[in-house]
């Protein structure tokens, strides 16, 4: 899988795209969804496609934090956020550690699943880092059902230099599984310069059925919940929980 630029040549540029300080309240709700999710209390959890480590620096106060991605850039912002955290370079896809955690949390990066395939595979990678009795929670940005076009903007200021980004979300080809999230960035260097640049990111796109479908094929028993998120319609936000049985 190519990676965007974003979590490359401009990874740097993440900590002022995305400031942890946004992750408090989201990263509080999944701590609680993931507490609740397994039979015994967990206390190891394995993250996979953990970015810039913005939730793990609230979550790391509640468990023991194995973080992976596949950007070797975005795990070098991670690590200067959350330098008492494993960290491990992998695919989701076909990451194995030979070992076992409480818990397994996918964020919003299970989206660059763009085939059946892949999201099985990933949900598949959850099942086997998972002990029984644990859970793994996903949380995907949209389902099929909730999808919609929308636009975000936003990003931050140091006194060395600054980023403003444009985000929209929209669906060329509703009848595939797939859809797409044009970004436009405006980075200002230490010398005032500033420059624009673009790209398209592609993100897969599958109803709740299919989830629940994937997750029981891995070997799960499936559930899902829904929180409040102020960038979508009240209940539209929905975690898949993935428990497995022991």
């Amino acid at each position: 899988m190519k990676l965007p630029a974003l979590y490359t040549r401009h990874a740097k540029w993440w900590p002022l795209l995305s400031p942890p300080a946004d992750y408090r309240d989201d990263a509080a709700a999944y701590t609680r969804i993931i507490r609740n999710s397994c039979h015994h209390r967990p206390k190891t959890l394995l993250e996979l496609g953990c970015g810039g480590g913005n939730n793990a620096w609230f979550m790391r106060r509640h468990f023991q934090m194995t973080l992976s991605d596949l950007s070797a850039d975005m795990l070098d912002i991670s690590r200067a956020l959350n330098p008492d955290c494993e960290h491990v370079q992998g695919d989701m896809r076909t990451l194995r550690l030979d070992r076992e955690f409480d818990a397994v949390f996918v964020h919003d990066a299970i989206v660059y699943m763009r085939i059946r395939r892949d999201l099985q595979r990933a949900v598949q990678t959850a099942f086997v880092h998972c002990r029984p009795g644990g859970a793994a929670v996903f949380a995907p940005d949209y389902t099929r059902e909730s999808f919609h076009s929308a636009t975000s903007h936003g990003g931050e200021d140091t006194p060395a230099c600054s980023m403003r980004y444009l985000q929209w979300d929209w669906d060329p080809e509703p009848a595939d599984s797939t859809y797409r999230m044009d970004f436009v960035y405006l980075f200002r260097e230490a010398d005032n310069r500033v420059h624009v640049e673009k790209e398209h990111h592609i993100a897969g796109l599958f109803s709740i059925q299919e989830w629940y479908d994937i997750i029981a094929g891995a070997g799960f028993e499936p559930d899902s919940v829904t929180i409040e998120s102020e960038d979508l319609e009240p209940g539209a936000y929905r975690l898949f929980i993935a428990r497995k049985a022991g």
